[in-house]
């Protein structure tokens, strides 16, 4: 069947989503995601980042559908017609939604150990001319340990229930989920008990915010000034193939390889992401690409910059001597007498 995106026509097996066929095209019409994860299962239809205008509903039937439809649990139609990045609508939308998801949201980008590759992070920059309007107070969480590995910040989340979905697929017994209800929901274990199976690192790497953290690389180092390496090992227990994050010759983090997406290609096992930190304990196959949207691409915040052109000296120093003259000025004024005593001490 045919489908086509933002004047984009493709061809597609039947089953295939509009957000699984905009992929393939590939571009500004791929929608962005927050709870959809195309290797885990039932994921998806929560967050609304990925809303598209269905202008042509199919051959059949070419009316188009009234609301905008999340990209990612809708399945495509022969013959249908889709608004991506060129439907002002959608856009909108997602830039509402955006705006939704950062009510809660701390500003914690400046000490959070997920800034530079954070989806949330990537989503707010993408929306231009971004305002806030929340003036009220932010809901907070007391914190919770939840294992030796693993830090939870649950004022970070926006409950996108990744990690409970990786959760049910890669372990036989979840030991952690969403306790509460509405406003009052949060990621909890059950009975307070740690998150120990060997696959469990796999939540950091699927939290598209930083709600889920490596405690072993907590404020070591910021994403962008570590090389990423593509590396492998003989493993009994998961791939082995991962990503060596390295400052130098010294291996930071070890993470599983993503692709262009954020997407996990394989996922590994703890011993691999925590018990191996040495170059010598890998295979270094060589540098890897940064993923599509990451503030690690070059350029990428230098292409937020405008050029501002200053024409004297005197532009730049008239700040400096206005702060001069305030630094100058005392506090408290001081008296005649005061004022005499300090000349004299000059002077002399």
């Amino acid at each position: 069947m045919k489908v086509t995106i933002d004047e984009h026509t493709i061809e597609v097996e039947p089953g295939t989503t509009v957000l699984q066929a905009a992929r393939m095209i590939g571009g500004d019409c791929v929608p962005p995601t927050m709870c959809y994860y195309s290797k885990l299962e039932d994921c998806g239809g929560k967050c609304r980042c990925c809303l598209v205008e269905i202008s042509k509903g199919s051959e059949r039937d070419p009316r188009p559908m009234p609301k905008l439809q999340p990209s990612c649990v809708t399945a495509v139609q022969d013959g249908m017609e889709v608004k991506s990045a060129t439907s002002p609508r959608a856009l909108e939308a997602r830039q509402a939604v955006t705006e939704f998801l950062l009510i809660n949201h701390p500003l914690d980008c400046p000490v959070c150990d997920q800034a530079g590759e954070c989806d949330l992070q990537n989503l707010a920059y993408g929306n231009k001319n971004f305002k806030t309007r929340y003036i009220e107070q932010k809901r907070t969480y007391e914190p919770e340990d939840i294992g030796p590995y693993i830090q939870l910040h649950m004022n970070r989340c926006v409950l996108c229930y990744r990690c409970v979905k990786l959760a049910d697929q890669l372990t036989p017994e979840r030991v952690h989920g969403v306790i509460g209800r509405g406003d009052h929901a949060q990621i909890s274990t059950y009975i307070s008990k740690a998150i120990d199976n060997n696959f469990s690192g796999n939540m950091i790497d699927v939290c598209p915010v930083g709600a889920l953290t490596d405690k072993t690389f907590r404020f070591e180092s910021r994403v962008w000034f570590n090389k990423p390496f593509n590396a492998h090992r003989d493993c009994p227990h998961c791939s082995g193939k991962v990503t060596l994050w390295m400052f130098g010759d010294h291996v930071q983090r070890v993470t599983a390889r993503k692709d262009e997406y954020h997407e996990v290609e394989e996922f590994i096992c703890n011993e691999c992401r925590f018990d191996h930190k040495k170059a010598e304990d890998w295979v270094i196959e060589g540098p890897r690409k940064f993923e599509k949207d990451s503030v690690l691409n070059v350029n990428n915040y230098t292409r937020q910059l405008k050029k501002v052109k200053i024409d004297t000296d005197d532009l730049v120093l008239e700040g400096r001597k206005q702060d001069q003259k305030k630094i100058s000025m005392s506090e408290f004024p001081f008296d005649q007498a005061e004022m005499e005593a300090i000349k004299k001490a000059n002077e002399e």
